[in-house]
């Protein structure tokens, strides 16, 4: 039998204007950039790699002309994204501060919540929609059963 073990997983963002994508993401969120590979005519970026906290992702402009039927559009010209990023920090509010400094949009402020971290969203200017999740406190699934169901009623829900 054939061994299917995944060796690692590494998010492949898709955007139009890589290369101001990588600036902003070293802005926002203090990437590093290992590699970008340019097209010859220099006009669009084929494959870079960065890393965040010393995790790997992929980024690519979009190819929407490619014309052998591959998809690689990036959330706006695709008018929304099915997948977020989530990434665990250890200052929620500072990340979140410094990325829309760097021109990310809130999409949820950081607030506490009923698993007991600070957590917000924040949409990047590509469409990509980053989770920050920061630790507080580590609770038994009692405890995050109970306090759901405590901000659940508390918000008519």
């Amino acid at each position: 039998m054939a061994n299917y073990a995944v060796k690692s997983i590494v998010p492949h963002l898709i955007v139009a204007g890589a290369a101001k994508a990588l600036e902003f993401y070293k802005a926002a969120f203090g990437a590093e950039i290992v590699s970008s590979m340019p097209t010859p005519d220099g006009e669009r970026l084929i494959h870079a790699v960065m890393t965040i906290g010393g995790h790997a992702l992929f980024l690519v402009d979009e190819f929407p002309d490619q014309g052998d039927g591959s998809v690689m559009r990036g959330p706006l010209t695709a008018k929304g994204t099915t997948v977020s990023i989530a990434l665990n920090v250890e200052d929620a509010d500072a990340f979140f501060d410094r990325a829309v400094k760097a021109g990310a949009a809130p999409h949820m402020p950081v607030e506490n919540t009923f698993w007991g971290a600070r957590y917000g969203q924040l949409l990047d200017p590509y469409g990509h929609l980053w989770e920050l999740n920061q630790e507080v406190e580590q609770r038994s699934d009692e405890e995050m059963k109970a306090a759901l169901a405590a901000d659940m009623a508390a918000n008519g829900r």
